[in-house]
């Protein structure tokens, strides 16, 4: 009877374990919480320890940051964030996301406003004075956005003319580069603070188009395919990264091994195909994570 007593503690001891694992393992999965260990000091720590994060991305941008009926912003930016605060084993529910424009971007990562910023965020070597860059997890290419029926925009050049209005967003690489082929910059260049308001511009005759990168613009179309259009190639290259605070190089090579993990294990491909991959852009390759 000893015997039979003690096979059945034993046994049911192990079924406890099995089932504790298995609990374990079912918490985990989806919600990025359950038991995560970090180097003591580190960021990735800290936020483990405070079980909340906040993360910058655009709130005005389709498929890549743009509130949804849930209130929340929802698009690619936001997918490859979440896969980051996955790894850090904080629950989706606990992140608190913050406008963040193109203007603040650099400025909310330096003043502590986020711990992040994901917000198609191109990597450059001016932001790189103030900010530090996670990636690229991204490549677009800047593109410009005309009205349905025009025929005279084909491409940048068509701006050299001095006759043509074209609008970007304060703060941003396309604002820049397109002043490139800009004949009065003063007179042709028009800027706002979002680029929704340029859309809306280009709609009521105030521009003749938007610059800034096609996937974005690509959002634009499918939401109104009877107004808009792309005119030409694309005439840059813009990789998107993860913007982390300048001095902090063990968190930004937690990014980047979460990225390339992403790439690997097929989470980053589906998160491009639930969200920017439903307007008809192409994901493409991976692209080589810059650990400078």
């Amino acid at each position: 009877m000893r015997m039979k007593r003690v096979a059945a503690v034993a046994a049911a001891a192990t079924l406890a374990l099995g089932l504790a694992a298995c609990g374990g393992d079912d918490a985990d999965e989806g919600t990025g919480s359950g038991s995560k260990s970090f180097a003591a000091g580190s960021t990735m720590e800290k936020l483990n320890k405070a079980q909340k994060i906040k993360i910058g991305t655009k709130f005005d941008q389709p498929g890549f940051g743009q509130k949804g009926l849930s209130g929340k912003p929802e698009g690619f930016d936001v997918e490859v964030a979440k896969l980051i605060v996955k790894e850090l084993g904080i629950p989706e529910d606990k992140i608190e996301y913050v406008e963040t424009p193109s203007k603040v971007r650099e400025d909310a990562i330096v003043n502590g406003t986020v711990d992040l910023v994901a917000a198609t965020y191109t990597i450059n070597d001016k932001r790189k004075e103030r900010i530090a860059f996670a990636g690229p997890y991204y490549e677009a290419g800047q593109n410009i956005l005309v009205k349905k029926d025009d025929t005279t925009i084909t491409g940048p050049d068509s701006f050299k003319d001095g006759t043509k209005k074209v609008c970007s967003v304060t703060g941003s690489t396309p604002a820049e580069e397109i002043k490139k082929y800009i004949k009065d910059v003063g007179t042709q260049l028009v800027l706002f603070d979002t680029y929704p308001k340029c859309r809306d511009a280009l709609k009521g005759g105030q521009v003749d188009a938007v610059t800034t990168d096609n996937v974005i613009l690509l959002g634009y179309i499918a939401e109104d395919e009877a107004s808009f259009k792309l005119a030409g190639d694309n005439f840059t290259k813009e990789p998107y990264g993860i913007g982390v605070k300048k001095e902090d190089n063990d968190f930004r090579t937690f990014v980047n091994d979460t990225l390339e993990k992403a790439f690997n294990d097929g989470s980053w491909k589906k998160a491009w195909d639930d969200t920017a991959g439903k307007f008809g852009a192409e994901l493409g390759s991976a692209p080589t994570i810059n650990r400078y």
